[in-house]
């Protein structure tokens, strides 16, 4: 992530908090990058993801493991979090804790292993279950959980044989499938208990609600998230905001766009040719612009199965005209692969998942396979 970018715990750091940072990383593994460089006080985690090796166990910018082990990796995060929330705090905390499962291949120490019934994955979530409780325990111990704002969500879908529910597509397309996750709030002196919000949001969102929430120094960069503090707190209404645009990590480096959302619309207007997710090794990533924009709403068909841009014109141009109004703004680089984009007109809408590469195909030396599996 680039070092002009201000994190959170930028913001939190610069209006007197302590900020603490634990588990996954992958924004940038150089010291300059890591989380004690980006306004975090303290780092203890892995710099990428759990298949990648070796993968170095670091605290601050120092390495206590170069290849650690990766069972241990949730009950360790969970014990330096309970570690961190146990030290009395003299100011207000920040704590960012990303654990690293249950990203293939999910992992869960011997304590949890095989005692889910629903293999390795299911065990990883038992144990990061586990481990959300112990952090909730130690801040009601401390008679601070009445008090102290928590958030849990995610950052994608399901990967291949992984079930979005009613939702189409997965990791990696701009489907809902891809895109749509839960966002879990606990914060009994603000948030009545109970409560579900189907008012959609971002987690672009999250840094200006909380900036707002916590009354830090605003963020020096212009920002496309929202405040959403009025949903947080049990609103139903919909945040006035410009349209949400949907970028694949799957082609030109992340910088193609497919799809833009403004209240229960969604537009697609462009698409992958087939392929759901693949690991780099087997390529093929290449964005096509629709024949015919789709328009869905979202709200009444989320599995975007019925396109009805037939029927509401005026949407698609008022979508479009935000679209392109937005990307006036961008950084030159996702202009051009935006110019290009619409250039590459597709003949008929390409399908929108492909199968899982066979598992003879060769993987890089540097994915992670774990000894007991073909």
């Amino acid at each position: 992530m680039s070092l002009q970018e201000s994190t959170l715990g930028d913001l939190f750091k610069k209006s007197g908090y302590t900020t603490q940072a634990i588990g996954k990383w992958h924004l940038g593994s150089v010291p300059e990058y890591l989380p004690t460089n980006r306004g975090f006080d303290a780092y203890y985690g892995v710099p990428y993801s759990d298949d990648m090796k070796p993968l170095p166990l670091i605290r601050d910018t120092q390495n206590l493991e170069e290849d650690t082990d990766r069972e241990l990796l949730t009950p360790r995060y969970t014990e330096e979090a309970l570690r961190f929330l146990s030290t009395p705090h003299k100011k207000p905390f920040f704590l960012y804790m990303a654990f690293s499962y249950p990203h293939n291949p999910a992992r869960a120490s011997a304590r949890f292993r095989g005692k889910s019934g629903f293999g390795d994955f299911g065990d990883a979530v038992q144990e990061i279950d586990w481990s959300v409780g112990e952090v909730m325990r130690s801040l009601r111990e401390q008679n601070l959980l009445h008090d102290t704002l928590i958030l849990f969500t995610s950052d994608h879908g399901p990967w291949y044989q992984g079930c979005p529910g009613n939702l189409r597509g997965r990791k990696s397309t701009t489907f809902e499938g891809g895109f749509r996750v839960p966002l879990l709030a606990h914060w009994p002196a603000a948030i009545p208990a109970g409560k579900v919000s189907s008012a959609w949001s971002s987690n672009l969102d999250i840094v200006p609600t909380l900036t707002a929430l916590c009354d830090l120094s605003p963020s020096p960069n212009p920002l496309d998230g929202v405040d959403i503090t009025k949903n947080l707190l049990g609103s139903q209404e919909d945040t006035t905001r410009k349209a949400v645009l949907y970028f694949t990590p799957s082609s030109t480096n992340g910088m193609d766009v497919h799809c833009a959302r403004k209240g229960d619309w969604k537009v697609r207007f462009a698409q992958i040719n087939g392929e759901m997710y693949v690991n780099d090794y087997t390529g093929g990533h290449k964005s096509f612009w629709l024949p015919k924009p789709e328009l869905y709403n979202v709200k009444k068909d989320p599995a975007e199965s019925y396109d009805v841009a037939n029927y509401h014109p005026e949407i698609v141009k008022e979508v479009f005209e935000d679209l392109d109004a937005q990307m006036k703004t961008m950084p030159e680089p996702v202009i051009q692969a935006y110019t290009q984009l619409r250039q590459n007109v597709a003949k008929s809408t390409p399908p929108g998942a492909a199968p899982r590469p066979p598992s003879s195909d060769p993987a890089p030396d540097w994915i992670y396979q774990p000894k007991d599996r073909p």
